[in-house]
């Protein structure tokens, strides 16, 4: 390495001194916000990809349907783990090594699960996969909470929504094209290189635009992350799976989680009042985060409970083939890409309240809609109710981000980004667990009373839905509840907006 390139890569790992709100500051934050938001279009887009992939893997790997689903068990509950300690850790380092190892762990992971031999090799692939995944989305976040005005947040977190929403309804289209003609492996060669590029790209021109501060690490907390986040999330996705293939009744690892968590919040209580923290729960005292939290675990049950019953609803009643279940599901999401700019738009210059109410209420009324599918739904009727749900969705995520986060004090971004991480794994799973277990039960039982495969799935996934829709309402009556926080909110050692 010659002078000047050593002079580059040290002026990348120095610290942001100068005013946020200079020239220079302004396109390099505009640069660092750019390669976050790609690179965490990429690691978004693996998360899903793998969606309609099982059963091919099954024929492939000679495995079960129960051995292979360890591809997105494995997969979530190591998010489950990762993301609590990711507040912790993105106050110890700089923005530039976070990115740097976020992305080359997912590309190591990427790496092994090409060249495996067998299920095992590739499950831990997707575990360093998810490992690097963790910390890209609240990396995300934080670095945006830290650099763009309270006045402008908006928009920038319009643009995380189209990460959010975009990259996972592409994951199951591109997914179900690659398997029509190539084999799994692809799956994974298509992905490599974005992230090689990713991450070639990050070495050359990712700054550091946050200052580390020291942070203790508490190794009892670390240890009880994992059985604690990572039971809850196992035992809510047992829920999720056929009795016969489970490997062991959901409620062990439930109850070793609850008990567990509850060890952990009470540590992190006594830890905290000496900023000791990993996961800093003094972000519950601010009552617009607190009830933007709950308004967010409610969309993302309503959101993946959807995703996993429309799928089963198109194929096991209506006898709609996978390849055309990825296409009819991708408008919602492209739609919500596309109206996630001016979402941003709007929030900054009305509020959070004129969106969210309306767009809770779109979310209701579809979910209400689907307790009338049956066997003689038109799948057009299922097209123009995804798109619906899909819009109502859009109105509420980047309101709810952007509204939580920007509540808080900027010392609690980190932990705050956290949190919302933990608690989006929890309710995805506790969403997928909730509407398949109501879908199971349905279907028993209306299968004892006499009623064909077919009419007593689309009976189960009535009851499901009717669930949803149910709590749907509390959705709304929390949409009330949220305001923009202001941009004197949030002061150092305050609760803002409380």
């Amino acid at each position: 390495m010659d002078m000047n390139d050593q002079t580059a890569v040290a002026a990348a790992d120095a610290p942001a001194s100068a005013p946020s709100d200079a020239p220079d500051h302004a396109a390099r934050n505009r640069l660092v916000i750019g390669l976050l938001l790609a690179s965490a279009f990429v690691v978004i887009l693996n998360e899903t990809i793998m969606s309609v992939a099982i059963p091919r893997l099954m024929d492939s790997l000679g495995v079960t349907a129960s051995a292979a689903q360890w591809l997105t068990t494995a997969f979530l509950l190591t998010m489950s783990v990762v993301i609590p300690i990711t507040g912790f850790i993105l106050q110890r380092f700089h923005t530039r090594t976070m990115f740097l190892a976020a992305m080359i762990i997912f590309s190591i992971g990427t790496a092994i699960c090409i060249i495996a031999p067998g299920l095992e090799v590739l499950v831990f692939g997707r575990v360093v996969q998810a490992m690097g995944t963790a910390i890209m989305m609240p990396l995300l976040m934080t670095t945006v909470m830290n650099l763009v005005p309270a006045q402008s947040r908006g928009q920038v977190m319009g643009n995380i929504s189209i990460v959010i929403s975009v990259a996972p309804a592409l994951g199951p289209t591109i997914s179900g094209f690659i398997l029509n003609t190539l084999g799994w492996r692809y799956l994974f060669i298509l992905v490599l290189p974005i992230a090689l590029i990713a991450l070639a790209v990050g070495y050359r021109w990712m700054k550091n635009v946050t200052e580390p501060r020291y942070a203790p690490i508490d190794l009892i907390s670390v240890a009880l992350t994992v059985p604690g986040f990572g039971g809850l999330v196992y035992g809510l996705s047992l829920f999720g799976e056929p009795e016969a293939d489970r490997f062991m009744q959901p409620w062990l690892p439930l109850g070793i989680g609850i008990v567990t968590l509850v060890a952990f919040v009470w540590r992190q209580l006594l830890l905290q009042r000496e900023d000791k923290a990993l996961l800093d729960l003094r972000t519950f005292k601010t009552r617009i985060f607190t009830v933007a939290l709950i308004m967010m675990v409610i969309s993302m049950m309503a959101l993946f409970g959807t995703i996993i019953l429309l799928p089963i609803y198109m194929q096991n009643v209506l006898g709609v083939d996978p390849l055309t279940i990825g296409l009819l599901l991708l408008p919602g999401g492209l739609i919500m890409g596309l109206l996630a700019p001016f979402v941003g738009r709007w929030y900054d210059a009305h509020g959070a309240r004129v969106l969210l109410i309306p767009g809770s209420i779109l979310v209701s009324a579809v979910l209400w809609s689907m307790t009338l599918l049956s066997q003689d739904t038109v799948i057009w009727a299922i097209l123009a109710g995804h798109i619906v749900l899909s819009l109502g969705l859009a109105l509420i995520f980047t309101p709810l981000f952007t509204s939580s986060l920007g509540s808080l004090p900027p010392k609690l971004y980190s932990h705050g980004s956290a949190v919302i991480g933990s608690f989006q794994q929890v309710a995805g799973a506790a969403g997928i667990a909730l509407f398949v277990a109501l879908m199971s039960i349905g279907v028993t039982s209306l299968t004892a009373e006499g009623l064909g495969p077919v009419e007593a799935t689309a009976g189960g996934i009535r009851i499901a839905f009717t669930c949803g829709a149910i709590i749907s309402l509390f959705m709304i009556a929390c949409a009330f509840f949220v305001r923009r926080p202001q941009p004197q909110e949030g002061i150092e050692g305050m609760p803002a907006g409380h």
